[in-house]
């Protein structure tokens, strides 16, 4: 079993504290280690380090060798620019094809997950393996949900087809789009949708068979990494192939195309950490409900806040349900529901040629 882990997002919502040479995944956002370092850590016992990949991009490469010096060089894969998450499995498959064999089982994750009982995960995560070792499925993880979230996709389920050590696994109805709340309101109380974690099993060989059966294009260029993995003109290969690639997600590419699509039902906490916001609801707050991360703080009549400075003192008079975040050459102020927006600041920053703010 090889364990993929996707790190080279760059995490725009957490701006200004998240930069495209320091992102989400590398921040501590939660406690001392970072994200990736939590995912690793709830990993690492689940195979060798040497079967743990790790797909980012160069300008990260260093910083996560040094956050885990127990995964090999050449286990950390670079790709040239970021292309969304078809052609990221899809390397990673190519490789493990390469280096190791193509019925490999291979488990997808996302590196800037935040889990709440590692136990349960792993639980489920082995469930999902042993049921891929003898069924040609793609299977995803799908997380129980507690109230009608509009930030996350979700999986309609149709039939139970098998209970392995008490985890449920049913066939895959339909895939949805991130909802209103009046459409997440209505999936919640139906009860056959989960939340798409984003996180999957399968075999190298099954993953790769999709690829070239509906994005046939991105399985022509996988060919060629294939083919020079290893060789001199790799770096340039690749390179080529990311340059003219198109961006598609791996669940609109395969997985809501695919025939046989399945889905094992997670009972652990989970969060995907999207937005100040959803960091907010999980820390641990003052009496009056404010999350104040900074070396001091004078909070006068404030409610409801998250407050964040890298160095400086904080002090608040009669403001609530805001997000303040404070770095030394930026300062983020916005309405703490409004904070899933903060991309746009991001991308505001970017068009104006403002490179220096990301």
């Amino acid at each position: 079993m090889y364990i993929v882990l996707m790190a080279g997002g760059t995490g725009t919502r957490f701006w200004p504290r998240s930069r495209k040479s320091y992102p989400k995944q590398l921040l501590n956002i939660i406690g001392s280690r970072s994200m990736l370092q939590l995912t690793f850590d709830r990993i690492k016992n689940m195979t060798s380090a040497d079967r743990i990949l790790i797909i980012t991009n160069e300008e990260q490469k260093s910083i996560i060798k040094k956050q885990l010096p127990e995964i090999p060089a050449i286990n950390i894969i670079s790709e040239p620019m970021g292309r969304n998450t078809a052609p990221c499995i899809g390397l990673a498959a190519t490789i493990i094809k390469k280096v190791q064999n193509k019925n490999e089982i291979m488990v997808v994750l996302p590196a800037d997950h935040l889990i709440g009982d590692a136990a349960s995960f792993i639980k489920t995560i082995r469930a999902g393996v042993e049921y891929i070792d003898s069924n040609n499925c793609l299977l995803t993880l799908g997380v129980t949900p507690n109230y009608p979230e509009t930030g996350y996709g979700y999986i309609q389920t149709a039939d139970q087809i098998s209970n392995l050590h008490g985890m449920d696994i049913y066939k895959v109805k339909t895939f949805a789009e991130k909802p209103n709340k009046e459409t997440a309101e209505r999936f919640l109380k139906s009860g056959d949708f989960f939340w798409n974690s984003g996180m999957f099993i399968w075999k190298v060989d099954q993953i790769l068979n999709e690829i070239d059966e509906y994005i046939p294009e991105l399985s022509e260029d996988l060919l060629l990494i294939e083919n020079s993995y290893g060789k001199p003109e790799y770096n340039k290969t690749l390179k080529d192939v990311y340059s003219r690639t198109k961006a598609i997600s791996i669940d609109y590419g395969v997985m809501e195309n695919a025939k046989d699509v399945c889905v094992i039902k997670a009972n652990f906490q989970w969060n995907d950490l999207g937005s100040w916001e959803a960091v907010y609801n999980i820390s641990p707050k003052d009496k009056n409900g404010n999350v104040v991360d900074s070396k001091q703080s004078v909070l006068i009549n404030a409610q409801n806040n998250y407050l964040y400075s890298s160095k400086k003192l904080i002090a608040a008079i009669d403001v609530e349900n805001l997000v303040v975040v404070e770095m030394d050459d930026a300062i983020l102020i916005c309405k703490k529901d409004k904070s899933q927006d903060v991309k746009s600041i991001v991308d505001y920053i970017e068009r104006k040629d403002m490179d220096e703010y990301l």
